[in-house]
């Protein structure tokens, strides 16, 4: 169901911050939903900026994108970097081998200086 048509009933509910996937090809789109949606105040917002669903490895730059045009929209006290789900398919198999999560990882953690760097002027 895409987010645009369940983002009212998200909100409703009365949590600290919403993980919602946005790195993937199915839900990267998605970030525009947040320009029409309104966060309580005190609440956050954790956008996946690296993907469970494929070996490739994002640019820091390109996860410091993605981190920056949702901070504009919803306020960059207001995000959290995070991930796409989880990086393991089932208790026993993983979809992303080891070195690659960690390699993801490093990314966000370096996009997220990137982003840091850019928001916080």
């Amino acid at each position: 169901m895409p987010l645009k048509d369940i983002v009212d009933l998200i909100l409703k509910v009365k949590v600290g911050a919403y993980v919602i996937e946005g790195a993937n090809p199915r839900h990267e789109h998605e970030w525009k939903v947040w320009a029409n949606a309104r966060l309580a105040p005190g609440q956050l917002l954790i956008p996946g900026v690296i993907s469970h669903a494929t070996n490739v490895v994002e640019h820091p730059e390109l996860v410091a994108e993605r981190i920056v045009r949702l901070a504009r929209i919803v306020g960059r006290e207001n995000v959290i970097a995070g991930t796409d789900c989880g990086f393991a398919q089932g208790p026993f198999h993983r979809r992303v081998h080891p070195s690659i999560m960690w390699a993801k990882l490093e990314a966000l953690a370096e996009g997220a200086r990137l982003a840091s760097k850019e928001l916080w002027k």
